[in-house]
């Protein structure tokens, strides 16, 4: 208990643990859905820089590196701030609320997947890349000379041989761009952090609530990280891999115990 004036609220933290209000479970919500969405079209993007790095063309490994190069390169709030106050400012693009198939989606939440795609699409294509390059050469040699072109040997053949060892990096960084997206708060997405800060400057709770948040936020990193073990091994299964049985909780155990694959090398 804290000395003072300030002191832990134990009510208060248990009721917004286990009964949290609309406001913040809204919060929770559209932290997750802003990072699936986000991660979709980053893997995408990241695909298209990937190859255009392997490209023969130099212009277009040029572009990539330099698309990488800047992404990777500056911070993900100055990104965030550029896009959405820059754009507006040098009226190249300006936000606004739309409504998509009955959903209505705020001028801040496109502004944060849009940046955070991007954001993230720059380490998804190194990834990515990595990926392919650690496919047997003889694999794509061997699609082409049974007459596939180039392109239908990379999406047949290299591709899909790639995926497995893009799935553990991959599942590592959408961890810690879900932990990200708290900085989202500064241009007023409605995510899970700016509604604890709104929650605690009308209660005063401060501790009690980022508390709070803190567990939800380690909860869908935790959940995150049962589905990633979980793809590794449908994964693992569908090319003939035998491994050592073991139970996914034994699988996710090891996960806490080797840093490397929490992605703390990601970012800060």
């Amino acid at each position: 208990m804290l000395t003072g004036a300030l002191q832990f609220n134990t009510s208060f933290f248990w009721h917004e643990l286990l009964r949290p209000s609309s406001g913040f479970l809204g919060g929770l919500g559209r932290t997750v859905y802003i990072s699936v969405i986000a991660q979709v079209i980053a893997v995408i993007i990241g695909l298209a820089v990937a190859l255009a790095r392997r490209s023969t063309l130099r212009i277009l490994r040029s572009v990539a590196g330099l698309y990488v190069w800047v992404l990777r390169g500056t911070p993900l709030l100055v990104q965030l701030v550029i896009v959405y106050d820059g754009l507006a400012a040098t009226d190249i693009y300006r936000f606004r609320d739309m409504t998509l198939l009955g959903i209505s989606i705020l001028a801040s939440v496109q502004a944060a997947i849009v940046t955070l795609a991007l954001n993230e699409s720059a380490y998804m294509s190194e990834i990515i890349r990595a990926g392919l390059a650690a496919v047997d050469v003889g694999q794509n040699e061997a699609a082409l000379s049974i007459g596939m072109t180039p392109a239908q040997s990379m999406r047949h053949v290299v591709v899909p041989q790639a995926i497995r060892f893009v799935i553990p990096p991959l599942g590592n960084d959408f961890n810690a761009m879900m932990k990200s997206t708290s900085v989202l708060s500064v241009i007023g997405v409605p995510e899970m952090f700016l509604i604890t800060q709104e929650i605690s400057s009308s209660t005063f709770h401060t501790f009690e609530i980022f508390l709070d948040a803190a567990l939800y936020y380690l909860a869908l990193t935790t959940i995150w990280t049962f589905i990633q073990a979980w793809l590794e091994a449908k994964v693992d299964r569908s090319w003939g891999i035998v491994r050592t049985k073991r139970s996914l909780l034994s699988s996710v155990r090891e996960r806490f115990q080797d840093p490397r694959t929490l992605g703390l090398s990601r970012r800060a």
